[in-house]
């Protein structure tokens, strides 16, 4: 009896120790290097591509790699009134192996960013200009929302649902920025109704009529 209380103390012990000494896991890699800009291959039509993973010798790496004008303004509206310019490594070549990423979102009064989530990344948000019915919903289906002003600032943890509105009464601006290069976006619109899930399953999990889902799949491009 006294060995198997015995093996039961080591066996927390070693259990405590794991968890005491497994660091947290981030959302990327640690960098093993001050910085890695991709090699760009200049393709057809002046088309420009970063190489993954290769990069440049730090020798031909200049402080340009490290700046980005592409979010001075907004980008096209989509037909709920929401524009987004995602700045990631692909676009901005300097972000690569840094462990993030960011994005410009606009919306024009009365404008929806659509209920979606980023798989793999946090993400905090800063209103820049306007008044944005911001929140998202946990996994007890629980909604944190509010109206938040220009200066705020709301995070949306990793994974969970989350959302924007404009309910001011004039054009809305957002700087959200992701702790990983490749967050993920998956907007559930298109996710659930343009994606190709199979139509009866749709109709009974939403209480839908199949005219209604064909509206919908024609609607998000399916």
């Amino acid at each position: 009896m006294e060995g198997k209380r015995m093996s039961s103390s080591v066996a927390i012990l070693f259990f405590l120790l794991v968890v005491a000494f497994t660091p947290m896991a981030s959302s990327d890699p640690d960098p093993v290097q001050d910085f890695c800009v991709p090699v760009l291959w200049h393709g057809p039509n002046h088309t420009v591509h970063p190489i993954f993973p290769l990069c440049k010798n730090s020798s031909e790496v200049t402080v340009d790699d490290f700046v980005f004008s592409g979010i001075k303004s907004p980008g096209d509206y989509e037909a709920t009134g929401f524009s987004g310019i995602s700045v990631n490594p692909t676009v901005f070549p300097g972000l690569n192996t840094l462990g993030m990423s960011f994005v410009r979102a606009d919306l024009d009064e009365g404008g929806v960013n659509v209920p979606h989530y980023h798989p793999r990344a946090t993400e905090i948000a800063v209103v820049l200009e306007g008044t944005v019915y911001s929140g998202f919903v946990d996994s007890t289906n629980r909604v944190f929302a509010k109206v938040i002003e220009k200066g705020e600032v709301m995070v949306f943890p990793k994974g969970l649902v989350h959302f924007q509105m404009n309910v001011g009464d004039s054009p809305a601006t957002i700087f959200g920025s992701f702790n990983s290069q490749n967050p993920g976006q998956e907007k559930l619109p298109l996710t659930l109704f343009g994606s190709g899930i199979e139509g009866k399953l749709l109709e009974k999990a939403f209480g839908l009529s199949k005219r209604e889902v064909e509206n919908l799949r024609r609607r998000f491009g399916s």
